[in-house]
C-alpha cells in the first residue's frame, strides 16, 4: 500500500518548512519516528520523523525547497500490504480529495477575504500568514498575484508591487459613461474634488507630458480607462494632455506613452539591480542569498515589533565592580560543578526582581481586548547570535531558581541555538528580553523589542570606565544598560524606576541572595 506523507506542522502555527537535508532516499526502509529530513521553519530546525514502518517510495521535495504545510513531502510503500490497493500516488483520505474538489471548482463568495485566493488558476495561494496580512493591510488580493517566489510563493515585494501599481483587492469597476473619474475612483475618498496644479481651461501645456502626474482626480473616456486598464496604468499618474470642466483629462495615447516610459524605466531599474550587461555584479562581487527560514522571521518580526509599538529607550549604567569581584570569586566553584557562570544569570535574577516589582514591564497589549496583559510568570529571553541569526531561548521561571541553575540551563539552550537543534517550544513564552550585545562589544544600543513583549534591556561590554566614586575620579567596572519600552503601555518614569532597581542589585549583588 502506498502511504502519502503531507509536512505537519513541525512548530507551533508555522505554515511552511524548507527541506534542507534528506536523510533517506528511494528505496531506503524506515522505521517510525525515524528521522527523515531536516526542515527548517521560521522557529527552529527540526527532524522529520517517518510516520510508519515501511519503505521511501518518492521524496516529493527537493533539498531548498519551500513546503507548505500540508503538501505531500514523501510517499512510502507500507511493507505487507497489496500494492494493488494503493492510491497510485492519489490522497488515500477524504481530506485531501475535499481539499481538491474544493480548490478546483469554488468561486469566491461575495465578501470572501482577500486571502481566500480562488481564483488564481490552480485555485491555490502560496503565502505566509505575515505575507497575508500584509496584503490584507495593503488592499491587495493575493489571488491576482502571481507569486515570483520559490514554487510561486507570495512575496513581500510582490505585495508592494501590486499595491504601488493598483492592483487593489477592490473589486469595483469604474462607471464607462461618457466621461468620468479616474481609476484611482475605488480609493477616492468622498467629498470635494481635490485642487488641481493645472490651469482652469484649456490645453495643457506639453511640459506636463515630461513627468509623472500624482492626482487624486483625473477624467478620461471610457476607452482611455480601458487602456489604463489593460497597460496597468493609474490614471492619476498619467500626464494630462488637457482640461474639461477644470479636471486634468488624459487620453488613450497618453496612457499608452506613459506605459511605455515606465515600462523603459522598470528595465533600467531591473538592469541596475541584476548588473545585467554592465558586468557590475561580477567586478564588485556581489552575491545573493535567499532570503527565507529563520532571516525573514527574524525580519518580519522585527519589523512588526518596531512598526507596531512606539519605542523609548532609556539609557543608564551601573557601578559592577563589586558584581566583578562576586563572579570571579563564584566562578571558580561553579567550574567545578562543571558550569561556566557568567553575568549573565546575574543579571537575569535582578532583572526578575525587578519585574517583579515592576509588573508593566512584564506585560503584553492585548489590542483586540483593548487590554494589558500582566504576566505571572518571569520567562526571560536571551538573545544568542547563530549563524542562522539572533535567536531567543527563553528561560523559564527564572524567579524560582538560582544562579548556577540559570547559568546552567542559559548555556544549554544557548548552544542547541547554535546548533539549530532547539525545540520551538524553547523559543516561546518569553515575558521580557535581555541581550548582551556587550559580548562583541560596544556601550549603548537601541535594541528591538521582542513583540508582544513590551521591553528589552541590552547589556554593553563590562569594563573599567573612570567614574567619580567616594569624591574621586578612579576607574570601576561599568556596565552601559539600554532600555527600550513599548510606549503605548510603559512610560519613561516606569522605565526609569525599573532601570534603577536593576542597577541598585547588580552593584550589590549580595541582596540577590535574599531573592
Amino acid at each position: 500500500m502506498v502511504r502519502e506523507y503531507r509536512l505537519p506542522d513541525v512548530g507551533e502555527g508555522v505554515a511552511e518548512g524548507e527541506i534542507v537535508r534528506w536523510l533517506v532516499e528511494p528505496g531506503d526502509a524506515v522505521e517510525e519516528d525515524q528521522p527523515i529530513a531536516e526542515v527548517e521553519t521560521d522557529k527552529a530546525m527540526v527532524d522529520l520523523p517517518a510516520p510508519v514502518d515501511g519503505s521511501i517510495r518518492e521524496l516529493h521535495a527537493e533539498e531548498g525547497d519551500i513546503v507548505p504545510v500540508g503538501d505531500v513531502v514523501v510517499t512510502f510503500d507500507i511493507e505487507g500490504e497489496d500494492d494493488t490497493d494503493a492510491t497510485g500516488g492519489e490522497p488515500d483520505d477524504s481530506d485531501e480529495e475535499t481539499e481538491i474538489a474544493s480548490d478546483d471548482g469554488a468561486e469566491p463568495a461575495p465578501g470572501d477575504s482577500p486571502d481566500a485566493g480562488s481564483e488564481v488558476p490552480d485555485g491555490r495561494v502560496f503565502a505566509s500568514p505575515s505575507i497575508r496580512r500584509e496584503a490584507r493591510q495593503a488592499g491587495v488580493d493575493i489571488g491576482e498575484i502571481e507569486g515570483s517566489g520559490p514554487g510561486g510563493w507570495i512575496t513581500a515585494a510582490d505585495i508592494q508591487q501590486a499595491a504601488s501599481s493598483g492592483e487593489q483587492a477592490s473589486p469595483a469597476v469604474p462607471d464607462e459613461s461618457a466621461v468620468e473619474e479616474g481609476a484611482g475612483a475605488a480609493s477616492e475618498p468622498s467629498g470635494p474634488a481635490p485642487q488641481q496644479t493645472v490651469a482652469d481651461t484649456g490645453t495643457i501645456g506639453s511640459d506636463a507630458d515630461s513627468a509623472a502626474a500624482d492626482r487624486d482626480r483625473t477624467l478620461a473616456a471610457p476607452a482611455t480607462r480601458r487602456v489604463a486598464r489593460e497597460e496597468d496604468v493609474d490614471l492619476n499618474a498619467v500626464p494630462a494632455v488637457e482640461q474639461r470642466d477644470g479636471e486634468a483629462f488624459v487620453t488613450a495615447d497618453a496612457v499608452r506613452e506613459y506605459a511605455a516610459a515606465q515600462q523603459v524605466a522598470q528595465e533600467a531599474d531591473a538592469a541596475a539591480v541584476t548588473g545585467a550587461g554592465s558586468g557590475t555584479e561580477a567586478a564588485s562581487g556581489d552575491t545573493r542569498e535567499p532570503y527565507r527560514g529563520v532571516r525573514r522571521a527574524i525580519g518580519e518580526a522585527m519589523e512588526t515589533a518596531k512598526y507596531t509599538a512606539p519605542h523609548v529607550t532609556h539609557h543608564d549604567t551601573a557601578d559592577v565592580t563589586e558584581l566583578v569581584a562576586t563572579r570571579k570569586r563564584l566562578a571558580a566553584e561553579a567550574e567545578e560543578r562543571g558550569i561556566r557562570l557568567t553575568y549573565t544569570p546575574f543579571v537575569m535574577k535582578a532583572v526578575a526582581v525587578a519585574l517583579n516589582e515592576h509588573p508593566i514591564l512584564n506585560a503584553q497589549l492585548d489590542e483586540e481586548a483593548e487590554e494589558i496583559v500582566k504576566r505571572g510568570e518571569y520567562n526571560l529571553g536571551v538573545a544568542t547570535d547563530t549563524e542562522a541569526g539572533l535567536m531567543v531561548p527563553v528561560v523559564e521561571d527564572v524567579d524560582h531558581k538560582g544562579l548556577l541553575e540559570l547559568a546552567s540551563e542559559t548555556n544549554e539552550l544557548a548552544q542547541k541555538a547554535r546548533e539549530r537543534s532547539i525545540e520551538p517550544a524553547e523559543l516561546q513564552g518569553g515575558t521580557f528580553t535581555i541581550t548582551n550585545v556587550g559580548v562583541i562589544g560596544g556601550e549603548y544600543a537601541t535594541p528591538i523589542i521582542n513583540h508582544p513583549e513590551v521591553a528589552i534591556l541590552a547589556l554593553g561590554a563590562i569594563k573599567e570606565r573612570p567614574r567619580v566614586h567616594e569624591g574621586e575620579v578612579v576607574p570601576r567596572e561599568t556596565l552601559p544598560l539600554s532600555l527600550s519600552i513599548d510606549h503605548r503601555v510603559v512610560d519613561g518614569a516606569d522605565a526609569a524606576r525599573f532601570t534603577n532597581r536593576v542597577i541598585e542589585l547588580l552593584e550589590e549583588p549580595s541582596l540577590l541572595l535574599l531573592e
